[in-house]
């Protein structure tokens, strides 16, 4: 006598039923030596790309004005952070299961004091023309998470400086963990802005603007 397996009696009203567990799909993350290899392999000729959790994003072209807001950055950053840090435009960043590539990076010490690309900073900075959302909540996320205590956003066409500050973890179950910065504040062209490493130095949002 053979079994017939009967269709499950429906849940009772009120009830939800549990999604079936996914056992047969994953997706694949790359490792950062994995990335690497890619890339010398020729996989991201002719493309901006950065290693975000284990994912490969690709970022949008580059215009002139984004261009001369990294430089007029740097430039002043050097001046401001003149002694026992350095500033490097568009710094590769390594933190756990990323290595994304900030616009300006401020990093302590001296650049060699470094065997690989650095995993503090000081202060990272984005600017955003078209990036704005990712820069605000997918990176913010990403640079608290590492410990950043300053993380800086221009936005271009709005034509004011975010500043996101006190990196601090979430209230969320252990396997969710996650950390966002506490304070954010914005400034516009005639503000002016102390960065938290040299607070008797001032910087004019208008200054960092093309």
């Amino acid at each position: 006598m053979s079994a017939t397996a009967l269709p499950a009696a429906p849940a009772p009203a009120g009830t939800t039923t549990p999604p079936p567990a996914n056992t047969g799909v994953r997706p694949w993350r790359i490792t950062r030596d994995e990335y690497y290899r890619l890339g010398e392999l020729g996989f991201f000729d002719g493309r901006r790309v950065q290693l975000i959790r284990g994912e490969i994003v690709e970022m949008g072209k580059q215009g002139w004005p984004h261009a001369l807001a990294i430089g007029l950055i740097a430039d002043i950053l050097r001046v401001v952070f003149a002694s026992g840090q350095w500033v490097s435009e568009q710094p590769h960043f390594r933190t756990a299961g990323s290595e994304p590539e900030a616009d300006v990076g401020v990093f302590p010490g001296a650049k060699r004091d470094y065997a690989d690309h650095p995993d503090v900073a000081t202060l990272l900075v984005e600017v955003a023309d078209t990036s704005l959302f990712y820069d605000t909540t997918t990176k913010a996320e990403l640079y608290a998470t590492a410990g950043v205590p300053e993380y800086w956003v221009l936005d271009l066409n709005g034509r004011v400086l975010h500043v996101f500050r006190d990196p601090h973890p979430l209230r969320l179950p252990p396997e969710l963990g996650a950390t966002a910065y506490r304070t954010h504040d914005t400034f516009g062209p005639s503000d002016s802005v102390s960065p938290l490493a040299v607070p008797a130095a001032t910087v004019r949002v208008a200054d960092l603007l093309p």
